[in-house]
């Protein structure tokens, strides 16, 4: 075809081939995919933003009805855990928010862990033209509290006071202990009962406690609960390794006076004795007014005296003729004497003295025991009269005589034998208590008795002496312990928080990270030893430092206050033996908070001396670490207690003057304090509870101030709690154990 110029085309050829006006119908045609852009992206940010505060509000609900269960059950209705959970949704989205329409919510729990789904339709504003009109937008969301690696120490008053009621109106506990015997509703029975349910809320593991609900949920973090009764004293020893421990230590004891060598005596064969003569017989025998009870002897015939016949009636004789025949004496014819002979008699004998005597002489006597027996003749004027003999009653008298003889000696030589005691502070060798490794025995053999020898006579002595020697008592140790090197106060009246905190670098007793090391005995502990001290008195009964040999002023204590063993941090895994060891709990003894806390502190410590157990978890994982500390009364000393800085009036350990009870009262306050300081310092969280109701202002202000604070200022203390009866004491270990536990997110 030719080619034709354009006038000579058609209109529509013409139409087709101008290009004049293309911009117009190009923007017609893109004007409909630019508007689904543009509007898709207005629709899009609405959409995002809608669903970003659906899921806030999905976590938030999850988060509170999570919190709002605590350690208890899921439950609904009005003021349930759901409702808290639906309230905090929409609180945070309502019904119609960000152009939305109805929401759809629904919170629900399982094994613990609430979970929650959401969902609401969004019109569509710009790209509704192209035929989408709405969005449904479906978010869900879960909560859990989950506990991260966590060691608890519990650091719990085992006083005497805990075997009381709380305090309450008319009521008084007797002796302030309760006789040491556990009133039926005591304060030890709620400290047991709150444990468990501390125990039932962060292991999630169930006892035989009713904690208002049964622990749901699992536990896969490690969870160590570790325990420090405390009293006048903490029972730690026997947990520690030997070498933490010297080998000698001081205490207030006794030391035997022996004497370098004794002698005592043996006899030999005894020599015969040797006699005296007799002692006269008396000099009236031959006088018959030496004689009573003379008659005439009846019947005839004759008597033979002395070997001499003589007639009962003498004839041929007269009154006057008839006395003559009496030729002994005065009015006696004849008597006759018999004599028995008696045994000899050892009636003394001589004491033997060393370097004297090499024979012992013994002295006798002997009697011999005579009847005699009178005879004469008497005229007798009945009758006719006639010359009568006649004889008298017995006469007893007795001759002696003394002899002597002698016994060879022989000297033994005794040595070292106990003469007494001299009570005095002195060192004992303990090592005896160490066996290896952290094993001990339960007693260490101590010369402080004495056993018996042979029973022997000493020179110059008349009397058998049981020889004496020293030897080696068997003292049960319970397992307390006594501090390493104190600070010493030197001024009573400026007993201060000051002298502690910081710790002194030479006040081992308050250091809870210092390792003991055996070069340095400054750093090492010792036994307490009951059975192995006396106290020291003077002639006035008044306390005394001076040694002495005067058995009758010294004492010692009937017992000590040893609690319970502590309990290392440790994995309970059954409620069985955790409930075990809270039974074996036993209230007794003054209150001593400092001892507590120092070592509930070396327990947790993760740089101390069970670092290698406390640094972290097996696998290396982060621990957090809490001390729950619990006490009911106001610190209460006695400068005759056995602590563990020894019987403070006589050791001394804390001050160089001899202190009284307020001073050693403001050295345990002012410790406490300095300790819960530097325990906070380590990023230990410290909770304290202060239970029954029966402290003092300053003590509760003290308590106050040892708690772990707020970051925030002005903002109440948390981290102390005060529990005036066993239910609110319950209530605080649970929410405790419920601050514990991390509230957070899963999905």
């Amino acid at each position: 075809m030719a080619w034709k110029p354009d006038g000579q085309k058609g209109f529509l050829q013409r139409l087709l081939s101008n290009q004049a006006g293309n911009v117009l119908f190009m923007t017609a045609a893109f004007l409909i995919p630019l508007l689904g852009l543009v509007g898709g992206g207005v629709d899009m940010s609405r959409l995002y933003l809608a669903k970003t505060r659906l899921q806030q509000a999905c976590d938030a609900g999850a988060l509170a009805g999570r919190k709002a269960m605590d350690t208890g059950s899921w439950t609904t209705g009005t003021g349930s855990t759901e409702a808290r959970a639906i309230n905090m949704f929409e609180g945070n989205f309502k019904d119609g928010d960000y152009g939305t329409g109805t929401v759809t919510k629904n919170f629900s729990e399982s094994a613990g862990v609430v979970s929650g789904t959401a969902s609401v339709t969004m019109p569509m504003m710009v790209i509704r033209v192209l035929g989408i009109t709405s969005k449904a937008l479906n978010v869900s969301c879960t909560a859990k509290m989950e506990i991260p690696n966590t060691d608890v120490m519990f650091v719990i008053d085992n006083t005497g006071s805990m075997n009381c009621q709380v305090a309450h109106s008319g009521y008084s506990c007797p002796g302030g202990s309760n006789g040491n015997v556990e009133d039926s509703v005591a304060k030890m029975k709620g400290l047991r009962s709150a444990v468990k349910c501390f125990y039932e809320a962060l292991a999630k593991i169930d006892t035989t406690e009713n904690c208002g609900s049964t622990p749901s949920g699992t536990v896969t973090a490690q969870i160590r609960f570790g325990f420090m009764p405390y009293s006048v004293n903490v029972n730690v020893g026997k947990l520690l390794p030997n070498s933490f421990f010297a080998d000698t230590w001081t205490y207030q004891s006794r030391e035997a006076n022996t004497t370098p060598v004794v002698y005592g005596w043996t006899v030999g064969t005894e020599s015969a004795i040797s006699w005296g003569s007799w002692s006269a017989a008396p000099s009236n025998l031959t006088t018959d007014t030496a004689y009573s009870g003379w008659g005439n002897l009846t019947g005839g015939g004759s008597v033979t005296i002395n070997s001499t016949s003589w007639p009962k009636t003498y004839t041929g004789k007269n009154s006057t003729t008839c006395p003559l025949l009496n030729t002994m004496g005065t009015g006696m014819l004849d008597y006759t004497d018999s004599g028995s002979l008696q045994s000899a008699s050892l009636t003394g004998s001589s004491t033997p003295v060393y370097g004297t005597d090499i024979t012992q002489t013994l002295n006798y006597s002997q009697n011999n025991d005579h009847t005699a027996k009178g005879y004469r003749y008497k005229w007798s004027t009945s009758g006719a009269g006639s010359c009568r003999l006649q004889s008298s009653n017995n006469r007893s008298y007795t001759v002696s005589r003394t002899g002597s003889s002698t016994k060879p000696v022989t000297w033994t030589a005794y040595n070292n034998v106990v003469t007494g005691w001299t009570y005095k502070q002195m060192s004992h060798n303990i090592s005896g208590l160490k066996i290896s490794g952290s094993s001990w025995n339960n007693s260490v053999a101590l010369p402080i008795t004495t056993s018996n020898g042979p029973s022997v006579y000493l020179s110059g002595s008349s009397t058998a002496t049981t020889l004496k020697y020293v030897a080696n008592q068997s003292v049960d140790w319970d397992g307390c312990i006594e501090e390493r090197q104190s600070f010493q106060n030197t001024n009573a009246s400026t007993i201060g928080t000051s002298d502690w905190s910081p710790i002194p670098s030479t006040a081992y007793d308050t250091d809870f990270v210092t390792v003991p090391t055996s070069g340095n005995s400054a750093t090492l502990w010792g036994p307490i030893l009951n059975d192995a001290t006396w106290m020291r008195y003077d002639s006035s009964g008044n306390k005394s430092l001076s040694n002495t040999t005067n058995a009758s002023q010294v004492s010692q204590l009937s017992s000590i206050s040893c609690p319970t063993e502590a309990r290392k941090l440790q994995v309970w895994s059954t409620a069985t033996a955790l409930e075990t060891y809270l039974s074996s709990l036993v209230a007794t003894g003054s209150t001593y908070h400092d001892i507590g806390m120092v070592w509930g502190a070396r327990f947790i410590s993760p740089t101390g001396i069970f670092a290698s157990e406390n640094a972290a978890t097996p696998s290396g994982q982060p621990i957090q670490r809490h001390i729950v500390f619990m006490t009911d009364g106001d610190t209460n000393t006695s400068t005759t207690n056995y602590s563990a800085y020894g019987i403070t009036w006589w050791n001394r350990k804390q001050t160089s003057y001899a202190p009284s009870g307020t001073n050693t009262d403001d050295i345990v306050n002012a410790r406490l304090t300095a300790l819960c300081t530097a325990i906070k310092n380590q990023n230990i969280t410290l909770w304290v509870v202060s239970y029954g109701g029966g402290t003092v202002a300053s003590t509760e202000t003290r308590l106050q101030n040892c708690a772990t604070t707020p970051n925030a200022p002005g903002v109440a203390n948390t981290h102390y709690f005060n529990a005036t009866d066993t239910t609110t004491l319950i209530a605080k270990f649970q929410q405790i154990a419920s601050e514990i536990a991390d509230l957070r997110l899963i999905s």
